[in-house]
């Protein structure tokens, strides 16, 4: 089978007449949407502007949607193809010119007379009265027209373009490990290896690598979140942690309830990473190059085939919907699997509203947490299935729900694989791999959270270099790993392997991650306790998620996110599978 993605249900080419048709009509299309801008200075036949401004908004979100990621997704696996590259800069610059017209839009609804009667009165407004609140809510974070449009126009030179700066680099640079060259995701895939000096050897390696780009991202990195200090600090957010929580629909008492329970439960998780140090022969805790290595034995290998067929052996067990969608992702070329030059590292999906299937990119090498990976981001399409009923303007779901679905399918081929488990070795693999996960998402998520909140409270007085930055992001790990790493071997560079940093409209792009796992395991319990039940929310749930606050997607489960008790709830679940590995792994 193919490991590449096939785009073709979006475009040919860059050349397919259906995609200069559609770009041809993005482009007027934005200029009927400035065609508003003088009906936003009155309210006559305010009822029918507001309909023709929404359904037009409709088509536009679908025709960008389209074309942006076709365009994004080749760049994603080809950082240096320059009609990619081109296109994303036409698409990027020609969003600027809406600021006026979005300002103006934006309000005009805000002071829109008796918005709620005028809503009621039709259907296809009706079915948009969160997404018109919202904008409702949050215009009074607005300036004025000039300065919008200067901002627009501005963030194309400034954070978008050193966002890509950093995806550019990192997804070129070339690592010299025993003599060759190979990429960064394939020498950082290195520390999963079972070999003890292969993991400190690609280690060594990495962390030489990034020497010869370490100031220019530091740069890139230092321009983005100056960038947001100043725009965040003018639109009148308390901090941009602040403009995050509004733009996670989240209340602060949330975050601050999780945040509190996690750093109570890090003593947990130190006591897990000094028994995996002692187990692999080390006495002052774990060296980060063996963060992810191997404990217990397990002798296979994957084949994306085989990856495939298990993960659908699995996913049935909870529905078929959910089966068949990974089936179809598989047989209809959803998926780019693997590793290569110009691709960037990691793994993400991309839920593509306009033709209501998602496009998966994974860097998959046979390990069985390449499964894992491959669940989790099936779990962000399955959560695109439940949002493409949804009208587009309602699909947009926020960061902390995002990582909901995917870590809920993680859990399903988790606890599976531990069942099937051949013997004792087997499953001290598979319970520690998962605690790998749990510990990433915890103690790890937590340093970058740290890390990320000193960069932005630094860069209101100064202007970090690259080795500041590496002396912040160890302090960082310090805080939250304890003695459960070895200090003489923690990673200063994960500031720059990491692009969840560099964006301009996205900051803390941590903390969703440790919402989402501890949602879902707290969702999976609800699960387990009536099964029929559950899957009968579950996907009204994740409907949900584009058209509610986190608080109240949670109460349709009957879960309080606000309360320090769920997520204790929750954390007490991956104590459990600490303690066993605790138990199992005793002398």
């Amino acid at each position: 089978m193919k490991d590449t993605w096939n785009l073709e249900k979006l475009y040919q080419s860059f050349e397919d007449p259906n995609f200069i048709k559609d770009f041809n009509r993005f482009q007027e299309v934005i200029k009927e949407y400035n065609d508003f801008s003088p009906k936003f200075l009155t309210y006559d036949s305010k009822e029918q502007t507001l309909i023709d401004f929404i359904k037009l908004t409709i088509e536009f979100s679908l025709l960008t949607d389209k074309l942006y990621h076709f365009a994004s997704l080749i760049e994603s696996t080809d950082a240096t193809n320059q009609t990619a590259i081109k296109y994303i800069t036409t698409f990027q610059m020609s969003f600027s010119e809406l600021a006026k017209t979005e300002t103006q839009y934006k309000k005009w609804l805000r002071d829109f007379p008796n918005i709620d009667e005028t809503i009621d009165a039709d259907p296809l407004l009706k079915e948009h009265r969160f997404h018109l609140h919202e904008i409702i809510q949050n215009a009074k974070y607005m300036l004025d027209e000039k300065t919008e449009i200067l901002i627009s126009k501005l963030r194309q030179s400034g954070s978008s373009s050193w966002g890509r700066l950093q995806s550019l680099l990192t997804s070129t640079l070339a690592v010299t490990y025993e003599g060759k060259e190979i990429t960064l995701s394939e020498v950082r895939n290195l520390a999963y290896h079972h070999d003890a000096e292969t993991r400190k050897k690609a280690y060594e390696a990495e962390l030489a690598a990034y020497k010869s780009i370490d100031k220019s991202l530091a740069f890139a990195l230092n321009g983005i979140k100056g960038e947001v200090n100043t725009i965040s600090e003018f639109r009148g957010y308390l901090s941009p942690l602040d403009q995050a929580l509004v733009q996670s629909r989240m209340q602060s008492s949330t975050l601050e309830a999780m945040l509190q329970v996690m750093t109570d439960y890090l003593p947990i998780f130190r006591q897990y990473l000094k028994r995996k140090a002692e187990l692999l022969g080390h006495k002052n805790g774990l060296p980060f190059y063996d963060l992810f290595a191997p404990v217990g034995n397990i002798t296979t290998t994957y084949s994306i085939e085989e990856a495939n067929q298990y993960i659908l052996k699995n996913f049935k067990t909870f529905n078929s919907r959910l089966y068949n969608m990974a089936d179809k992702a598989f047989r209809e070329g959803w998926i780019d699997y693997t590793p290569k030059k110009g691709k960037v590292g990691g793994a993400f999906c991309a839920n593509i509203v306009s033709i209501k299937e998602s496009r998966v990119l994974t860097n998959f090498t046979g390990a069985f947490g390449d499964i894992i990976t491959l669940a989790h981001e099936l779990g962000h399409a399955y959560h695109g299935e439940a949002i493409f009923k949804e009208s587009p303007l309602n699909s947009d779901y926020t960061m902390p729900v995002a990582e909901t679905a995917s870590t809920f399918c993680e859990t399903i081929v988790n606890k599976a694989a531990l069942k099937d488990a051949k013997d004792e070795e087997e499953k001290i693999y598979l319970l520690e791999s998962s605690i790998q996960d749990y510990t990433q998402v915890i103690v790890d998520i937590m340093s970058r959270f740290i890390f990320e909140r000193s960069v932005f409270e630094g860069r209101k007085k100064t202007v970090f270099d690259e080795n500041e930055l590496k002396t912040l992001m160890l302090d960082a790990q310090k805080q939250t790993y304890g003695d459960g790493l070895d200090e003489n071997y923690l990673h200063p560079y994960m500031w720059a392997c990491k692009g969840h940093y560099y964006s301009g409209g996205l900051s803390y792009y941590n903390f969703p991650y440790a919402f989402g796992l501890l949602f879902a395991k707290g969702l999976y319990a609800k699960y387990l306790q009536d099964k029929q039940a559950f899957v009968n929310i579950y996907d009204d749930l994740l409907a949900a998620t584009g058209q509610m606050t986190v608080e109240n997607v949670a109460k349709l489960a009957n879960i309080d996110v606000s309360k320090p008790e769920f997520w204790k709830g929750s954390l007490e679940i991956v104590k459990e599978d600490i303690d066993l590995f605790l138990k199992l792994t005793e002398k």
